[in-house]
């Protein structure tokens, strides 16, 4: 009981700290209408002076990176049920597991053309398919531990927020000059944009129709979360686990997060949940990400990032290109 009362007095100053930078990330989100982890990411960088050095704000920070962060991955399973996969059609539904597949593996050829390790370009490929910066956090916490881990998930955070705030306002317009109806602009925008904040601002800047159509896409490709980390676990396992060279890895377990948005989306699916509970959890599980992202820019080197040069930024243009030429490809083709 000790030793617990020591742990939990340990991580308060650091879990304050971080949540009340990340409520200023939120609060200039909202009046600045920018992306809050963007505002999250930089706020906790400018003030990564309090992880430093062994401070009394250390434990609860690296707490808040690792622990809320994964609190926050399993309410997203709130957002989403089984049923969306039947309103959106089996047709287009197997067009974005296979524009997520080829994201995936378009990043690892990448990561491994341009000298970059593999592990970087699943997680900027995961990133850019999926949801962006939610699903950068959630495949960090399941790829093998190495001196840059991260150091890599805030590039890759970075990267794909800065993507994504562009294509939402770049998208739209691109969307009503090739004349799309606001089914195929819902499913373009939806299947393409990384955040769901920035689907949803560029869907129904279209029209409600476009918007909802938005949106339904945008859930669906956030579905299909889990089964990548899944997938990608069971392919570490296989491949890293029998590595002798790569002293840093460290093969994860099945991890409780998983097992926690797996439950949350069949509760979802199969009993009405009062849309109180939906949207709190919805807000709270926002909440959490924009604070454990602060906390992971508490914790950067910005020394070590601009090592990194041109580099990533190239690989995530690249895979947003990508999956937006694949979306319209099968827009046309359809």
């Amino acid at each position: 009981m000790n030793d617990l009362a020591v742990k939990c007095k340990n991580i308060w100053p650091g879990l304050g700290i971080a949540s009340i930078t990340g409520m200023a990330a939120l609060f200039l989100s909202e009046h600045y209408n920018a992306p809050a982890m963007l505002f999250a990411l930089l706020l906790g960088m400018a003030v990564s002076f309090l992880y430093q050095n062994n401070t009394p704000c250390a434990c609860g920070i690296d707490f808040t990176a690792s622990t809320l962060l994964r609190a926050g991955v399993v309410l997203l399973g709130l957002r989403i049920a089984l049923g969306d996969l039947a309103v959106l059609g089996w047709q287009t539904a197997l067009m974005l597991a296979g524009a997520i597949f080829t994201t995936i593996t378009l990043g690892v050829g990448l990561a491994k053309a341009l000298g970059l390790q593999k592990r970087f370009g699943a997680l900027t490929g995961g990133s850019v398919a999926i949801c962006g910066a939610s699903a950068a956090l959630a495949i960090s916490t399941i790829l093998p531990k190495g001196e840059n881990h991260e150091r890599d998930t805030l590039l890759t955070v970075i990267g794909v927020t800065a993507m994504s705030t562009i294509a939402m306002v770049l998208y739209p317009i691109l969307a009503g000059q090739l004349g799309m109806s606001n089914n195929e602009a819902g499913i373009f925008l939806g299947g393409t944009i990384h955040d769901v904040a920035q689907v949803v601002g560029a869907g129904y800047s279209v029209s409600e129709d476009a918007g909802d159509m938005a949106t339904l896409t945008k859930l669906v490709r956030v579905a299909m979360l889990m089964p990548v980390v899944l997938i990608m676990m069971l392919v570490i396992k296989r491949f890293y686990a029998a590595s002798t060279t790569d002293n840093s890895t460290d093969v994860p377990k099945m991890p409780m997060f998983l097992i926690g948005f797996i439950a949350l989306m069949l509760l979802n699916s199969f009993v009405v949940l009062p849309e109180f509970v939906i949207s709190t959890g919805t807000e709270v599980s926002r909440f959490f990400l924009v604070v454990s992202i602060t906390a992971i820019g508490m914790k950067s080197n910005l020394g070590k990032l601009a090592e990194v040069g041109m580099l990533p930024i190239v690989m995530i243009i690249t895979e947003t290109l990508w999956i937006a030429l694949l979306i319209l490809g099968y827009l046309y083709l359809i």
